[in-house]
């Protein structure tokens, strides 16, 4: 049963949440960052990457540049930027984007239920990347940025929902600069918190959706702390880490596509006299968005095509089954010889928010190849997360991203 318990957060006052809230760390670069914080100097943003508040050539990485995100967090909680709820209780987390609307519960999730595989994981991490947020939540003695996961759908939990959303007022009600209207309400009603409580503990798998860096350093946090507090019994701040939690019936995966630097020493007639080895191609006067699963736009010498996979290289398997992982197995490897996608500086990933016409930019730029996909279905990763395994790497793009800074868990 999964372990999601109400909290008491840290959060921004009313009249500047729309200031303080800010897109996470990882979707800057060093030069975006800064250049975002001198727009809004109240930004989160400036400690989540406290490098911002140093020369540009600094070591990002110094214990000093953690040390001043610390100082800046509690600097603004006691001078009441921050303002801290009374007792523990769930946040509802809304965002409306094209029409869309997904809400969230603001909770804290269990680092046991992430260590025992209730709370499952579909991607592998990079020790670099945890090494960064590891030493930022140790530091800064707090979490700050939600890890984004998804259940099923459940009937207690959405009345709940239902209830708050008709009934109460939010705490913040503002559009962010990117066009995501975002409401936050409080659920502290007993009733209703136990009521979300016995409902997760019904659950016995959550997924991880986005944020498997930020996760496996805060569980990382955590059991570093438990070797160091005489009185550690599991049930301490840090045993938990900061999260929201989507039903599966809300989420919606965006393409997640490829552009490629070159074509392994092939010219484009004849690269493409290899894909037809195990693909259909239909040549397009327009930009292709796949319609359907096994499914690609491909553009290659300035012309667009449909490819549509052969039924002997589609799959039943969780993992094979992936358009990812079949533009994998049977493009990008065998073609290409591009076998180690994370680590291969000849191709590059674009997520779908940047629409079609990225793509097309990127190949008159830096690249000769691109590849629109068809969105990964949030229940293929739960299968390829239920069966233990891994996808391949950037196989999914949310949107809209989480903001940082509206729920601070102090631990």
């Amino acid at each position: 049963m999964a372990d999601i318990r109400a909290f008491a957060a840290y959060r921004p006052r009313k009249d500047i949440a729309d200031k303080v809230a800010a897109l996470p760390y990882d979707v800057y670069n060093r030069e975006e960052a800064r250049a975002e914080v001198i727009r809004e100097p109240m930004s989160f943003l400036a400690i989540d990457r406290p490098e911002t508040q140093f020369p540009e050539d600094y070591d990002m990485y110094a214990n000093e540049v953690y040390q001043k995100a610390h100082d800046m967090l509690w600097e603004k909680i006691q001078n009441g930027t921050f303002v801290h709820d009374e007792k523990p209780c769930y946040y509802l987390y809304e965002q409306r984007m094209d029409g869309r609307i997904q809400t969230g519960i603001v909770a804290c999730s269990s680092v046991d239920d992430y260590d025992n595989n209730i709370i499952k994981k579909h991607e592998n991490t990079l020790a670099k990347k945890e090494a960064d947020r590891i030493h930022h939540v140790d530091s800064c003695n707090a979490q700050t940025g939600p890890i984004f996961l998804c259940y099923r759908e459940n009937d207690s939990i959405r009345e709940v929902i239902n209830r708050v959303k008709t009934e109460d007022e939010p705490l913040y009600d503002f559009v962010t600069k990117e066009g995501v209207k975002s409401r936050v309400f409080i659920v502290d009603k007993d009733e209703e918190v136990t009521k979300i409580a016995n409902a997760f503990k019904t659950m016995d798998s959550i997924y991880i959706a986005d944020g498997h860096h930020r996760c496996a350093s805060a569980v990382k946090v955590a059991k570093k702390r438990r070797t160091e507090d005489p009185d550690a019994n599991g049930n301490k701040e840090y045993d938990y880490f900061l999260s929201v939690l989507f039903p599966d019936s809300e989420l919606m995966i965006m393409d997640y596509n490829r552009v490629i630097k070159d074509l392994n020493g092939m010219t484009s007639e004849e690269f493409i006299e290899k894909i037809k080895e195990k693909f259909d191609v239909i040549p397009e006067n327009t930009a292709v968005k796949p319609a359907r699963k096994c499914e690609m736009g491909m553009l290659v010498a300035g012309k667009w095509f449909r490819l549509s996979a052969h039924d002997d290289i589609k799959s039943s398997d969780a993992v094979d089954g992936l358009d990812v992982s079949i533009l994998q197995n049977y493009v990008l490897s065998p073609l290409l010889n591009i076998n180690d996608p994370k680590n291969d500086p000849r191709i590059d990933f674009v997520g779908g928010i940047r629409g079609l016409s990225e793509l097309e930019k990127r190949c008159n730029e830096d690249c000769v190849l691109a590849f629109a996909m068809y969105p990964t279905d949030i229940h293929e990763l739960f299968a390829v997360a239920d069966a233990g395994l891994l996808m391949p790497p950037k196989s999914t793009w949310f949107e809209p991203k989480l903001l940082s800074g509206l729920f601070i868990h102090a631990i």
